[in-house]
């Protein structure tokens, strides 16, 4: 958010946990998101304790957005969007780079 309004952009912030994404919201996303879709579920603890697998995750759409269906607290953050494009703001040097293009 800091690179954001440094840059004179005021974001929209969708609080997950409280408004969580609902499947074709997910679906939506996984289609516009630039980076591997795997990279939007985080490998967490939480991860390891529900007994995933990273590689089940892999270039696949859909077992990613069924998992955080069920399980949105494994949602990778910040997700940006702009326009028809999508990023995780992950490391954070690359969200100024989004945003100007």
């Amino acid at each position: 958010m800091a690179v954001a309004e440094e840059m004179g952009i005021e974001p929209e912030v969708v609080l997950y946990m409280k408004n969580p994404p609902d499947r074709p919201t997910l679906e939506h996303l996984v289609s516009i998101l630039e980076d591997p879709v795997e990279d939007l579920v985080r490998k967490d603890a939480k991860f390891k304790k529900l007994g995933l697998r990273p590689e089940d995750y892999v270039d696949n759409p859909g077992a990613v957005v069924d998992l955080l269906v069920d399980h949105k607290e494994l949602m990778q953050r910040p997700v940006l969007v702009k326009g028809d494009r999508a990023i995780i703001g992950r490391p954070k040097d690359r969200i100024a780079q989004f945003l100007s293009d």
